[in-house]
Protein backbone atom coordinates (compact mmCIF):
# COMPACT_ATOMS: atom_id res chain seq x y z
CA UNK A 1 0.00 0.00 0.00
CA UNK A 2 2.72 2.56 1.28
CA UNK A 3 6.51 1.66 0.16
CA UNK A 4 9.11 4.24 1.25
CA UNK A 5 12.48 3.43 -0.47
CA UNK A 6 16.11 4.80 0.46
CA UNK A 7 14.40 7.99 1.46
CA UNK A 8 16.60 10.61 1.86
CA UNK A 9 16.08 14.81 3.01
CA UNK A 10 18.62 17.00 3.70
CA UNK A 11 18.34 20.84 5.11
CA UNK A 12 21.68 22.18 4.32
CA UNK A 13 24.51 19.98 6.73
CA UNK A 14 21.78 18.34 8.33
CA UNK A 15 20.02 15.01 7.46
CA UNK A 16 16.76 14.69 8.53
CA UNK A 17 16.08 11.94 6.92
CA UNK A 18 18.72 9.52 6.39
CA UNK A 19 18.00 6.60 3.45
CA UNK A 20 14.67 4.95 5.12
CA UNK A 21 13.07 2.46 3.99
CA UNK A 22 9.52 0.67 4.92
CA UNK A 23 6.57 -0.94 3.87
CA UNK A 24 2.92 -0.56 4.69
CA UNK A 25 0.12 -2.95 4.14
CA UNK A 26 -2.89 -2.61 3.58
CA UNK A 27 -5.86 -2.54 5.89
CA UNK A 28 -3.37 -2.81 9.00
CA UNK A 29 -2.69 0.27 11.45
CA UNK A 30 0.89 1.19 11.52
CA UNK A 31 3.00 3.68 14.96
CA UNK A 32 5.34 5.47 13.74
CA UNK A 33 7.81 5.98 16.67
CA UNK A 34 10.77 8.08 17.29
CA UNK A 35 12.24 10.72 19.68
CA UNK A 36 12.34 14.76 19.16
CA UNK A 37 13.91 15.42 15.81
CA UNK A 38 14.08 11.63 14.31
CA UNK A 39 12.45 12.59 11.43
CA UNK A 40 8.62 11.60 11.37
CA UNK A 41 7.02 14.51 10.55
CA UNK A 42 9.12 15.25 7.95
CA UNK A 43 8.58 11.63 6.40
CA UNK A 44 5.14 12.04 7.04
CA UNK A 45 5.38 15.80 5.23
CA UNK A 46 7.08 13.77 2.18
CA UNK A 47 4.46 10.74 1.90
CA UNK A 48 1.84 13.22 1.66
CA UNK A 49 3.20 15.23 -0.89
CA UNK A 50 3.52 18.87 1.37
CA UNK A 51 7.40 18.05 1.60
CA UNK A 52 9.32 17.35 -1.82
CA UNK A 53 12.16 14.52 -1.22
CA UNK A 54 15.86 15.55 -1.61
CA UNK A 55 16.48 11.80 -2.93
CA UNK A 56 14.52 8.04 -2.99
CA UNK A 57 11.00 7.35 -4.12
CA UNK A 58 7.67 6.68 -2.17
CA UNK A 59 4.77 5.04 -4.18
CA UNK A 60 1.23 5.27 -2.50
CA UNK A 61 -0.64 2.71 -3.74
CA UNK A 62 1.08 2.65 -7.27
CA UNK A 63 1.81 5.65 -7.94
CA UNK A 64 4.86 7.30 -7.30
CA UNK A 65 4.42 10.93 -5.10
CA UNK A 66 6.77 12.85 -7.20
CA UNK A 67 5.67 11.34 -10.72
CA UNK A 68 2.00 10.79 -10.41
CA UNK A 69 1.10 13.54 -7.20
CA UNK A 70 -2.54 13.93 -8.34
CA UNK A 71 -3.05 9.97 -8.24
CA UNK A 72 -1.11 9.80 -5.20
CA UNK A 73 -2.98 12.02 -2.85
CA UNK A 74 -6.35 11.29 -4.07
CA UNK A 75 -5.40 7.83 -1.94
CA UNK A 76 -4.16 9.76 1.18
CA UNK A 77 -6.30 11.12 4.08
CA UNK A 78 -3.86 13.07 6.02
CA UNK A 79 -4.17 14.73 9.75
CA UNK A 80 -1.30 16.99 10.54
CA UNK A 81 -0.94 17.89 14.79
CA UNK A 82 -2.42 20.56 14.57
CA UNK A 83 -5.81 20.30 12.19
CA UNK A 84 -6.37 23.03 10.07
CA UNK A 85 -9.24 23.85 10.42
CA UNK A 86 -11.59 27.83 10.20
CA UNK A 87 -12.43 28.91 13.52
CA UNK A 88 -15.19 31.12 12.33
CA UNK A 89 -16.73 28.22 10.49
CA UNK A 90 -19.09 25.61 11.63
CA UNK A 91 -17.75 21.72 11.13
CA UNK A 92 -20.62 21.53 8.72
CA UNK A 93 -19.22 24.69 6.60
CA UNK A 94 -15.40 23.16 7.07
CA UNK A 95 -16.46 20.28 5.56
CA UNK A 96 -18.34 21.42 2.81
CA UNK A 97 -15.63 23.58 1.68
CA UNK A 98 -13.03 20.55 2.19
CA UNK A 99 -15.66 18.58 -0.52
CA UNK A 100 -15.54 21.69 -2.70
CA UNK A 101 -11.42 21.85 -2.38
CA UNK A 102 -11.14 18.19 -2.64
CA UNK A 103 -13.09 18.14 -6.09
CA UNK A 104 -15.62 16.04 -4.48
CA UNK A 105 -19.05 15.68 -7.07
CA UNK A 106 -21.87 17.92 -5.89
CA UNK A 107 -24.24 15.34 -6.20
CA UNK A 108 -22.08 13.32 -3.32
CA UNK A 109 -20.94 15.72 -0.93
CA UNK A 110 -23.73 16.31 1.03
CA UNK A 111 -24.17 12.31 1.45
CA UNK A 112 -20.10 12.55 2.02
CA UNK A 113 -20.11 14.92 4.25
CA UNK A 114 -23.33 13.59 6.44
CA UNK A 115 -21.22 10.13 6.64
CA UNK A 116 -18.11 11.21 7.99
CA UNK A 117 -20.11 13.36 10.70
CA UNK A 118 -21.56 10.19 11.75
CA UNK A 119 -18.24 8.15 11.47
CA UNK A 120 -16.44 10.74 13.63
CA UNK A 121 -19.41 11.39 15.69
CA UNK A 122 -19.67 15.57 15.28
CA UNK A 123 -23.29 15.34 13.97
CA UNK A 124 -24.48 17.20 17.15
CA UNK A 125 -21.98 19.74 16.68
CA UNK A 126 -22.10 20.06 12.81
CA UNK A 127 -23.50 24.04 13.78
CA UNK A 128 -21.16 25.09 16.03
CA UNK A 129 -18.57 27.62 15.69
CA UNK A 130 -15.13 25.54 15.67
CA UNK A 131 -13.97 28.29 17.96
CA UNK A 132 -16.31 27.00 20.69
CA UNK A 133 -15.43 23.45 20.29
CA UNK A 134 -12.98 21.06 22.89
CA UNK A 135 -9.70 20.00 21.13
CA UNK A 136 -11.29 16.74 21.29
CA UNK A 137 -14.15 17.68 18.85
CA UNK A 138 -11.93 19.56 16.74
CA UNK A 139 -9.63 16.45 16.47
CA UNK A 140 -12.66 14.75 15.23
CA UNK A 141 -13.55 17.96 13.12
CA UNK A 142 -9.83 17.22 11.34
CA UNK A 143 -10.54 13.74 11.40
CA UNK A 144 -13.44 13.74 9.58
CA UNK A 145 -11.99 16.09 7.10
CA UNK A 146 -9.24 13.60 6.25
CA UNK A 147 -11.96 11.17 5.77
CA UNK A 148 -13.73 12.74 3.30
CA UNK A 149 -13.31 11.46 -0.39
CA UNK A 150 -12.99 7.88 1.05
CA UNK A 151 -9.30 7.47 1.18
CA UNK A 152 -7.45 4.00 1.20
CA UNK A 153 -4.90 5.36 3.70
CA UNK A 154 -4.86 7.86 6.22
CA UNK A 155 -1.53 9.79 7.82
CA UNK A 156 -2.56 10.86 11.50
CA UNK A 157 0.44 12.99 12.85
CA UNK A 158 -0.02 12.74 17.21
CA UNK A 159 -3.72 12.13 16.59
CA UNK A 160 -4.56 12.99 20.41
CA UNK A 161 -1.73 15.13 21.57
CA UNK A 162 -2.99 17.79 24.36
CA UNK A 163 -6.58 15.74 24.86
CA UNK A 164 -7.45 14.25 28.23
CA UNK A 165 -7.63 10.78 29.18
CA UNK A 166 -11.25 9.97 28.09
CA UNK A 167 -10.92 12.23 24.53
CA UNK A 168 -7.70 9.65 23.98
CA UNK A 169 -9.95 7.10 24.99
CA UNK A 170 -12.61 7.71 22.09
CA UNK A 171 -9.95 9.24 19.67
CA UNK A 172 -8.31 5.85 20.32
CA UNK A 173 -11.61 3.35 19.96
CA UNK A 174 -12.37 5.86 16.13
CA UNK A 175 -9.11 4.65 14.80
CA UNK A 176 -9.08 1.22 15.73
CA UNK A 177 -12.97 1.22 14.15
CA UNK A 178 -10.97 2.53 10.62
CA UNK A 179 -8.79 -0.62 9.93
CA UNK A 180 -9.31 -2.87 7.67
CA UNK A 181 -11.63 -0.35 5.59
CA UNK A 182 -8.71 2.14 5.90
CA UNK A 183 -4.63 1.61 6.38
CA UNK A 184 -3.60 4.15 8.82
CA UNK A 185 -0.08 5.43 10.03
CA UNK A 186 -0.30 7.16 12.81
CA UNK A 187 2.91 9.02 14.70
CA UNK A 188 2.14 9.18 18.62
CA UNK A 189 4.20 9.79 22.28
CA UNK A 190 2.25 8.17 23.76
CA UNK A 191 3.52 4.44 23.79
CA UNK A 192 0.71 2.36 25.82
CA UNK A 193 -1.55 3.97 22.99
CA UNK A 194 0.54 2.53 20.20
CA UNK A 195 0.71 -0.61 21.92
CA UNK A 196 -3.05 -0.83 22.10
CA UNK A 197 -4.33 -0.03 18.78
CA UNK A 198 -1.21 -0.69 16.42
CA UNK A 199 -0.63 -3.91 14.40
CA UNK A 200 2.75 -3.03 13.47
CA UNK A 201 5.80 -0.37 15.01
CA UNK A 202 8.00 1.81 12.89
CA UNK A 203 10.73 2.82 15.03
CA UNK A 204 13.31 5.64 13.74
CA UNK A 205 16.02 7.87 15.25
CA UNK A 206 18.36 10.00 14.08
CA UNK A 207 16.31 9.82 10.17
CA UNK A 208 17.28 6.07 10.16
CA UNK A 209 14.48 2.76 10.76
CA UNK A 210 15.84 1.00 14.01
CA UNK A 211 12.90 -1.63 14.40
CA UNK A 212 10.11 -2.92 12.19
CA UNK A 213 7.91 -5.02 13.85
CA UNK A 214 4.59 -5.93 16.37
CA UNK A 215 4.40 -4.35 19.51
CA UNK A 216 4.38 -8.38 21.05
CA UNK A 217 7.61 -9.31 18.81
CA UNK A 218 9.58 -6.12 19.59
CA UNK A 219 9.25 -7.04 23.32
CA UNK A 220 10.00 -10.24 23.08
CA UNK A 221 13.13 -9.60 20.71
CA UNK A 222 14.33 -6.98 22.97
CA UNK A 223 14.59 -9.50 25.75
CA UNK A 224 16.66 -11.65 23.80
CA UNK A 225 14.82 -15.36 25.03
CA UNK A 226 12.24 -16.21 27.53
CA UNK A 227 12.26 -13.95 30.69
CA UNK A 228 10.74 -14.60 34.35
CA UNK A 229 10.33 -12.01 36.75
CA UNK A 230 10.87 -13.43 40.84
CA UNK A 231 10.56 -12.23 44.14
CA UNK A 232 12.48 -14.45 46.37
CA UNK A 233 13.11 -14.43 50.58
CA UNK A 234 17.40 -14.40 50.96
CA UNK A 235 20.12 -12.04 49.98
CA UNK A 236 20.93 -10.94 47.03
CA UNK A 237 24.19 -12.49 46.42
CA UNK A 238 22.53 -16.08 47.37
CA UNK A 239 19.88 -15.62 44.74
CA UNK A 240 22.16 -14.40 41.67
CA UNK A 241 24.51 -16.87 42.15
CA UNK A 242 21.99 -20.09 42.96
CA UNK A 243 19.89 -18.43 39.57
CA UNK A 244 23.44 -17.98 37.40
CA UNK A 245 24.06 -22.07 38.28
CA UNK A 246 20.44 -22.65 36.95
CA UNK A 247 20.86 -24.92 33.07
CA UNK A 248 19.37 -22.86 30.60
CA UNK A 249 19.70 -19.49 32.44
CA UNK A 250 21.53 -16.87 30.40
CA UNK A 251 21.61 -14.03 32.75
CA UNK A 252 20.36 -13.12 35.65
CA UNK A 253 19.46 -8.87 36.77
CA UNK A 254 18.31 -7.45 39.92
CA UNK A 255 15.36 -5.19 39.25
CA UNK A 256 15.72 -1.71 38.78
CA UNK A 257 12.43 -0.44 40.69
CA UNK A 258 11.57 0.47 44.50
CA UNK A 259 12.46 -1.38 47.38
CA UNK A 260 9.83 -4.16 48.37
CA UNK A 261 8.34 -3.35 52.08
CA UNK A 262 10.36 -6.62 52.78
CA UNK A 263 14.02 -5.97 52.80
CA UNK A 264 14.14 -9.82 53.13
CA UNK A 265 12.93 -9.98 49.60
CA UNK A 266 14.91 -9.53 46.15
CA UNK A 267 13.57 -9.38 43.21
CA UNK A 268 15.40 -10.72 39.36
CA UNK A 269 14.70 -11.02 36.24
CA UNK A 270 15.71 -14.53 34.91
CA UNK A 271 16.34 -14.82 30.79
CA UNK A 272 16.66 -18.13 29.15
CA UNK A 273 18.35 -19.27 26.55
CA UNK A 274 16.87 -20.06 22.94
CA UNK A 275 13.19 -19.32 24.44
CA UNK A 276 14.08 -22.47 27.34
CA UNK A 277 11.17 -22.80 29.99
CA UNK A 278 13.59 -22.67 32.85
CA UNK A 279 10.76 -22.83 35.38
CA UNK A 280 10.95 -25.70 36.74
CA UNK A 281 14.56 -26.18 37.04
CA UNK A 282 14.50 -22.74 38.61
CA UNK A 283 12.39 -23.84 41.37
CA UNK A 284 14.56 -26.80 42.08
CA UNK A 285 17.32 -24.94 42.05
CA UNK A 286 16.12 -22.17 44.35
CA UNK A 287 14.40 -25.16 46.96
CA UNK A 288 17.94 -26.57 47.15
CA UNK A 289 19.29 -23.62 48.55
CA UNK A 290 16.13 -22.76 50.93
CA UNK A 291 15.99 -19.75 49.16
CA UNK A 292 11.35 -18.99 49.01
CA UNK A 293 10.08 -18.01 45.97
CA UNK A 294 7.36 -15.70 46.95
CA UNK A 295 6.44 -15.16 42.80
CA UNK A 296 6.92 -15.81 39.67
CA UNK A 297 5.76 -14.43 36.43
CA UNK A 298 6.51 -13.74 33.27
CA UNK A 299 8.60 -10.83 32.32
CA UNK A 300 7.29 -8.69 29.27
CA UNK A 301 9.30 -5.74 28.66
CA UNK A 302 7.54 -2.63 28.08
CA UNK A 303 7.43 -0.76 24.20
CA UNK A 304 8.24 2.29 26.44
CA UNK A 305 11.31 0.14 27.87
CA UNK A 306 11.91 -1.19 24.12
CA UNK A 307 11.76 2.78 22.72
CA UNK A 308 14.25 3.74 24.69
CA UNK A 309 16.92 0.98 24.60
CA UNK A 310 16.41 1.37 20.59
CA UNK A 311 16.73 4.96 20.28
CA UNK A 312 19.59 5.00 22.91
CA UNK A 313 21.58 2.44 21.04
CA UNK A 314 21.10 4.21 17.95
CA UNK A 315 22.52 8.07 19.14
CA UNK A 316 25.57 5.71 20.96
CA UNK A 317 26.07 4.35 17.53
CA UNK A 318 26.16 7.47 15.84
CA UNK A 319 28.40 9.60 18.84
CA UNK A 320 31.04 6.57 17.99
CA UNK A 321 31.17 7.03 14.30
CA UNK A 322 31.21 11.10 15.20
Amino acid sequence: MIEVRNLVKTYGDHMAVDHLNFTVEKGKIYGFLGPNGAGKSTTMNMMTGYLASTSGDIVIDGHDILKEPEEAKKCVGYLPEVPPLYMEMTPYEQLHFSAELKGIRKDEREERIVSVMKQTGIEDMADRMIRHLSKGYRQRVGLAQALLGDPKILILDEPTAGLDPLQIIEIRDLIRSLAGEHTVLLSSHILSEVSAVCDRVLIISHGKLVASDSPENLSQLMTGGKALKLTVKGTGDAVLKALKAVPGVAAVTPCREEALRDPKLVQVEVHSEDNQDVREAVFYALAEKRLPIYDMQSAARSLEEVFLELTENEAQDKEADA
